[in-house]
């Protein structure tokens, strides 16, 4: 029976643990707190373990890993920029992250755009006060609007899959352009999409070329009253260019589920805290704002994947010294 440490556990998490680590003869240990160097103890004794990503992993923690005998890392999330992989190759430690169903990111995006369009946060307030009048809550219908998607990939292309059906406009800018959407969508220029789109939507992994890709510069390009979406990685929009352009009333309206400098914070109970986040701050405090705690990845299948296909991507490398998911510097 091989030895697997798992941090970050959450309760919704166990039964699917138990389910594979029965169908892959393993040996679980549950350790609720990230991974730190101080924590990597908890793993000697054990080749793998398996991590989310709601805190930093860098040299110290791959050198305590090391030092207990740890040789490889599974991520259960798609997202890998809260690892140094200079430092995991410097000491000698593998990782693969998941691919998990895109059908729950581009779903969260599609309920997010019709919230914004149809301003539901500014109804749901009123009606939590009493408040029952109609005036300012004006919406829009989709078949009059042209949407704009940034990155057309696995999840952007269901996206643009989800919205076809309401009829509205789409055009999408991407390196690489898919055959299969071109009834659907038409591609176009990044300057023309900002140009063109009433709604923003943001479907792009976080690489040097994408960082605070929505910026100032860019924000000035788009239309008055513009919708912006973000469920893809915090750090694609610069914050506070965002919240320039909202106050400006530049950008009409937006739906964030991601956010630059959200561990810590997202996915915990700080209800009794004050934080230490000026820009989450801001952006809550706006009508026509929606700040969603990095939770379009969770419905049950998409976790179910995460789970299985982290312990998978181990079982693999223990076995066999490789894994089809492994993140290669």
């Amino acid at each position: 029976m091989r030895k697997v440490v798992a941090y970050e556990t959450r309760a919704d998490e166990f039964p699917l643990f138990q389910k594979f680590a029965r169908k892959f003869d393993l040996d679980i240990k549950y350790i609720d707190d990230v991974l730190t160097p101080e924590t990597a103890m908890e793993a000697k004794g054990a080749e793998a373990v398996t991590i989310l990503g709601n805190y930093p992993v860098g040299s110290g923690t791959f050198k305590a890993l090391r030092d207990v005998g740890v040789k490889y890392i599974g991520l259960r999330t798609a997202g890998n920029n809260h690892i140094d992989q200079e430092a995991a190759k410097a000491y000698g430690i593998r990782f693969s992250n998941v691919a998990y169903s895109p059908y729950c990111v581009a779903d969260f995006a599609t309920m997010l755009i019709l919230m914004c369009v149809r301003k539901a946060k500014q109804i749901l307030s009123r009606v939590e006060a009493q408040d029952f009048s109609v005036e300012g809550i004006q919406g829009r219908e989709m078949r009059n609007l042209t949407i704009g998607i940034i990155g057309a990939g696995r999840i952007g292309s269901i996206v643009a899959k989800n919205l076809s059906g309401f009829g509205c406009n789409l055009i999408a800018h991407d390196t690489v352009e898919r055959d299969e959407l071109r009834g659907i969508l038409k591609y176009v220029s990044l300057d023309e999409l900002l140009e063109e789109s009433d709604v923003i939507t943001i479907h792009t992994p976080l690489f040097e070329s994408t960082y605070h890709m929505i910026n100032q510069e860019r924000i000035a390009k788009i239309k008055d009253g513009v919708c912006i979406i973000n469920c893809s990685r915090g750090a694609e929009v610069d914050t506070y260019a965002l919240i320039a352009g909202i106050e400006a009333g530049k950008a009409g309206a937006a739906g964030i589920d991601v956010l630059e400098d959200e561990e810590g914070i997202f996915h915990y109970d700080r209800r009794t805290d004050i934080l230490d986040h000026r820009q989450l701050a801001i952006l809550r405090s706006f009508p026509n704002v929606i700040v969603t705690p990095h939770t379009a990845f969770y419905p049950n299948q998409a976790v179910s994947d995460m789970a299985e296909m982290a312990l998978t991507s181990l079982v693999s490398f223990v076995e066999t010294g490789k894994s089809r998911w492994e993140i290669k510097s």
